[in-house]
């Protein structure tokens, strides 16, 4: 069974039909946009509670992502990230970092767009190489040529990224603080 089925059959068990988590809100973007960094201050300033599924997931399983993908491969880590993402989701009032991929699985966009705000933290590849090059605890830029890895990621992932986005904000050259400022500024 896919992990497309599996978040499917999740959707279907435990979705009720215009239910929304009045809120919460939820960070996409893809890998060095700053989702954990940026969702920690915005929490901090919202006064709510701050959750990243990565973490969650590593918490749960007591292995760090790159084992799960090593021994499960993506397809055993997307199925993790589904339950996860349809449980934070659910709690009311908190900001949530989501990992990089979590924008490809149709069920997961629902969950995240039904359920609060969904804020798209838009990085170029110039600025997730110069974020991720030293970072050895991303499994998809193990490769010969990051670079090339993270256009491919960009090109299938950022018209997902807008799709679910109730706001896109460019982080390129920005510092947190103002990133979050400018998140809470529009939100007014």
């Amino acid at each position: 069974m896919d992990a497309g089925n599996t978040c499917q059959q999740l959707h279907n068990l435990s979705y009720l039909p215009g239910m929304r988590t009045p809120g919460s809100f939820f960070l996409t973007g893809p890998m060095g946009a700053g989702k954990s960094t940026i969702g920690r201050q915005l929490s901090k300033q919202l006064g709510l509670p701050f959750h990243d599924s990565d973490h969650e997931i590593e918490a749960r399983t007591g292995v760090d992502i790159p084992l799960i993908f090593e021994l499960e491969g993506e397809a055993g880590f997307r199925k993790r990230e589904c339950v996860v993402i349809d449980e934070l989701t659910q709690l009311p009032g908190i900001v949530l970092a989501t990992g990089g991929g979590a924008v490809l699985d149709p069920v997961n966009r629902q969950h995240l767009s039904s359920r609060g705000k969904v804020i798209y933290l838009h990085a170029s590849v110039d600025q997730q190489l110069k974020r991720t090059r030293m970072d050895r605890n991303r499994p998809l830029l193990q490769t010969g040529d990051p670079r090339g890895r993270l256009e491919e990621l960009m090109a299938t992932r950022d018209p997902l990224y807008r799709e679910t986005a109730s706001l896109v904000i460019d982080t390129d050259g920005m510092r947190v603080r103002d990133v979050v400022s400018k998140i809470l500024q529009t939100l007014k």
